[in-house]
């Protein structure tokens, strides 16, 4: 089958907008020495927020920010099955997809996932099954991002038996009624080591996310959560910024109703330049005009792309077992739940571009949400540098989707590049000017220590004018191979 959806020769508004994001003026960025290390500078906070503020300006942003937001632990503690006080999202769970419901699909699961733990996971991400108030059928798409779910549970932690196995399977439960088995990956158990690749180097990720010695990584939950990084970013995400938690102590993916939050905040995650898969289904996302070229659009066939594309996607992995199966178990649950499928939608992913190997780094119709040092050179800021972070289309220490995460990268904060230099950021910059060393010349103020000069600027000294060749601080004029020239 090939996507209904055609390719049309305009980019879509966000695309425009960020077109002209790309072209806008330089920031003013003023970067001072910093008094207590000859070697550092400080930056104003308002200056780092503007810069922030307009490389996000884009309206996905604050989407992609408002579908993260968490409620506090405290009252995803208070959910039940039935209490009149459970959240909005949680009691239009309830009524779209009841207990009865999640026992028809679970009689076969593992004891640790129940109803009540999905209630709290849901709980603690309100934009799930939450409302919208442009129109939009906020029921119909919640029974659809459950059902978008299961069948990828069904997947992940399934049974994968088949009907007719009666001595295996005795209730004769379709396989799209299999989901949630497994609570940790098949082989693993509580206190065995694994996935422990690239823990206790000397990088950025150990940095931010350091593994606890004796601890396993190993998939657990409906996601099947894997490796530190992963266990960081999602404990950072469920207890207020702190990654420690689940790295010291990663059974709890396993055993609390977070195995059920973690594939929720993977459903509400975009890993860009992937949109996250709630706005796939929904579509607040729109596709690029290169995702669009590559047959990436709307239907669950995005979805698998999404979470294991490089592998499951491509007419390579046509008749490959995992994507046929999650195709399968979608094509069950929506024919039992009655979920329409709209024509520009496509189940399947085999006539995609695999996101990975799309090459959308660089593009200008597409967001990213991670921060990286932005190397570009300028020439009148001190060094050369920019003082600035730039999005950038891969994992990194900072993501645009944290707060203060990009004052984190323009300080360097986990040291994740190499020579950046040292940078403070501080409430205002009321540095003490130092006194001139000699009256002007010509009516050319004197040369001050702590002043920056930039490329043209001219300072006096010892009754002489002196111009600069490049941006210069602390050099004094006179200097044989100096950044100064003496002016006839």
């Amino acid at each position: 089958m090939q996507l209904t959806m055609k390719a049309k020769n305009t980019l879509t508004p966000l695309a425009l907008f960020v077109l002209g994001m790309t072209n806008s003026t330089v920031l003013a960025m003023d970067p001072q020495p910093d008094p207590n290390d000859p070697t550092g500078y400080l930056l104003s906070k308002q200056q780092v927020m503007q810069a922030e503020q307009q490389k996000t300006a884009a309206s996905m942003y604050a989407v992609w920010a408002k579908a993260l937001r968490t409620a506090n632990n405290q009252i995803v503690d208070a959910i039940r099955v039935g209490n009149p006080n459970n959240p909005t999202n949680v009691k239009r769970v309830e009524r779209v997809f009841g207990q009865a419901q999640w026992q028809f699909l679970t009689q076969m699961a593992a004891p640790e996932y129940t109803y009540e733990r999905f209630l709290k996971a849901v709980g603690k991400f309100p934009a799930f099954c939450g409302d919208y108030v442009d129109g939009r059928d906020a029921d119909a798409i919640c029974k659809r991002s459950i059902v978008t779910a299961f069948a990828h549970f069904a997947q992940e932690t399934g049974g994968h038996i088949a009907k007719s196995n009666v001595s295996d399977n005795p209730l004769g439960l379709e396989e799209w009624q299999q989901a949630l088995v497994h609570v940790r990956e098949m082989g693993w158990k509580e206190g065995q080591e694994g996935y422990t690749t690239g823990c206790g180097q000397n990088d950025w990720q150990n940095r931010r996310w350091p593994c606890k010695a004796g601890q396993g990584y190993f998939g657990r939950g409906a996601k099947q959560l894997s490796y530190h990084f992963n266990y960081g970013a999602f404990s950072e995400a469920m207890f207020d910024g702190d990654a420690t938690v689940l790295l010291n102590n990663p059974g709890l993916v396993a055993d609390s109703w977070l195995n059920l939050a973690s594939a929720i905040w993977f459903f509400l995650t975009p890993q860009a330049p992937k949109p996250a898969m709630l706005h796939v289904i929904d579509r607040t996302w729109k596709p690029s005009q290169r995702e669009l070229s590559a047959n990436i659009g709307y239907g669950f066939g995005t979805t698998i792309n999404i979470i294991n594309g490089g592998i499951e996607c491509g007419e390579q992995n046509k008749t490959k077992g995992q994507p046929v199966n999650r195709i399968r178990y979608w094509e069950g649950l929506a024919h039992y739940y009655n979920i329409p499928i709209e024509t520009d939608e496509e189940n399947t992913c085999w006539q995609q571009t695999p996101y990975g190997s799309l090459n959308l780094n660089g593009a200008t119709d597409v967001l990213y949400t991670n921060w990286e040092g932005d190397w570009a050179y300028y020439a009148n800021r001190p060094g050369g540098y920019s003082f600035e972070c730039k999005l950038v289309g891969y994992q990194t220490a900072y993501s645009a989707l944290v707060p203060g995460d990009y004052e984190k990268c323009v300080t360097n904060f986990y040291q994740s590049h190499a020579n950046w230099p040292k940078v403070k950021v501080v409430d205002n910059l009321n540095l003490p000017k130092d006194p001139p060393v000699d009256p002007p010349t010509g009516g050319v103020a004197a040369w001050a220590e702590s002043k920056v000069y930039n490329k043209g600027d001219k300072a006096s000294f010892n009754n002489k004018i002196y111009q600069a060749k490049w941006w210069t601080q602390g050099d004094k004029p006179g200097a044989q191979w100096g950044p100064w020239v003496l002016v006839p």
